[in-house]
């Protein structure tokens, strides 16, 4: 019996497995001495990009509805480390310590906020980067709209003016008012870049802008954080913001695993993967997700998204099978690039290409931002075999629909 591992159930990983499972389905007899298993901190596929909304009764999809249907074994588990020599892997369970060795390796373990060494940010910061984290601010939030009006109650600081914290940032009027925050509220985004979506662009910024400003969110640019405390921020301008809630949107890294592996590496700490999602040098080995880089249209490399993450483990799953079996295997090819950046209750924006150059704004993106959100990135959840294989075909979809006349 050979055994493909994938690690991590995110974007990449679930979708990697299922897959390797629909390849190893079509190879019938062939396919019997292939074992699929999957490993992860988590018994749950988290819709990630959704840990900034309010409701989040619908970001969390348990891994035995996902992966039983298809006869993909998982475990819980913390990856501690690779051996890519021994094809051995590290892990921490409920039981101990255990090694777990694999035939070939799916890499998904995606990526992490980056958190530097700054007094007090580990202890009074909040994030959306996990479910659990998630969870969190929410359950603070609600706690402060049980609580008596106090110095800072009803300010929110986002730090990290970058896609996720302007999305943290428009969401939190919503968040407030649901939590039972209203009147008097203050939502300000901190970020050492002197212009709010440092990397967006000059034609998407001035939409962002806007935006922001009908929501009264304010902002302070050009300045660091120094220190956090349970009362507030400390910059290096100086100014203390008063605030019990402090959220930390700075920046990713890929999972520090990628270290375990020889080679080159990006700036983002990802592994660098051919068009099949094979690890130079290293056989045996494909990285799909926030953890590797691809250059998916021979000029630009992905991006940590879940527009990336999805079609690179299919292709990552469908090709670890063939490499197994010794079958032609896959290029992934990508041509097209879209960005959609939800604007809480003023909208959304819909941007095309790699300068993205607007295409819709407002609530027109807005029904595009909640059709990709609610529906496009999740898996089949009717526990059919058969939906979940057509949905795991090594193919590329088409960019997601934009509604109403496109900005001019």
């Amino acid at each position: 019996m050979a055994r493909i591992v994938v690690l991590g159930a995110g974007f990449a990983g679930l979708w990697a497995a299922i897959g390797a499972a629909r390849m190893r389905d079509e190879m019938g007899a062939a396919g019997r001495d292939i074992e699929i298993h999957v490993v992860d901190r988590n018994p749950y596929h988290n819709i990630r990009v959704r840990n900034y909304e309010a409701d989040l009764s619908e970001v969390a999809l348990p891994l035995p509805q996902l992966l039983d249907p298809i006869g993909v074994s998982h475990g819980l588990g913390e990856v501690e480390a690779i051996d890519p020599v021994r094809r051995q892997i590290s892990l921490v369970t409920s039981r101990g310590d255990e090694t777990l060795g694999y035939d070939r390796l799916v890499l998904a373990l995606g990526s992490e906020v980056m958190r530097p060494d700054i007094p007090g940010l580990a202890d009074h910061a909040f994030d959306v980067d996990t479910y659990v984290a998630a969870l969190r601010l929410d359950n603070h939030l609600a706690a402060l709209g049980r609580s008596v009006p106090s110095p800072g109650r009803s300010t929110i600081a986002v730090v990290g003016a970058g896609f996720t914290g302007i999305e943290v940032a428009a969401e939190m009027p919503d968040r407030l008012a649901r939590a039972g925050i209203t009147g008097s509220r203050r939502i300000i985004l901190v970020d050492p870049n002197p212009a709010v979506g440092a990397t967006i662009g000059a034609h998407a910024r001035p939409v962002i802008e806007t935006a922001l400003a009908s929501l009264d969110i304010e902002t302070r640019l050009g300045v660091r954080v120094v220190s956090v405390e349970a009362a507030g921020i400390h910059l290096d301008s100086g100014e203390f913001i008063p605030a019990q809630t402090v959220i930390w949107c700075a920046g990713m890294r890929a999972s520090r695993l990628a270290a375990s592996f020889p080679g080159a590496r990006d700036r983002l700490g990802r592994l660098l993967v051919d068009p099949f999602m094979r690890v130079a040098d290293l056989p045996g080995v494909f990285a799909a997700g926030d953890v590797a880089s691809s250059m998916v249209d021979g000029l630009h490399p992905t991006v940590m998204s879940c527009q990336f993450a999805r079609p690179m483990g299919r292709f990552a799953g469908h090709n670890v099978v063939a490499d197994l079996a010794g079958l032609p295997m896959l290029p992934l090819r990508i041509d097209w690039y879209v960005t959609v950046l939800d604007l809480g209750g003023w909208g959304a924006l819909y941007t095309e290409g790699w300068d993205r150059e607007v295409r819709t704004t407002g609530q027109a993106a807005k029904a595009t931002k909640q059709t990709i959100n609610r529906k496009r990135i999740y898996p089949p959840l009717g526990g059919s075999k058969e939906e979940l294989f057509a949905a795991a075909a090594p193919t590329v979809q088409a960019p997601p629909p934009t509604y109403g006349a496109p900005r001019r």
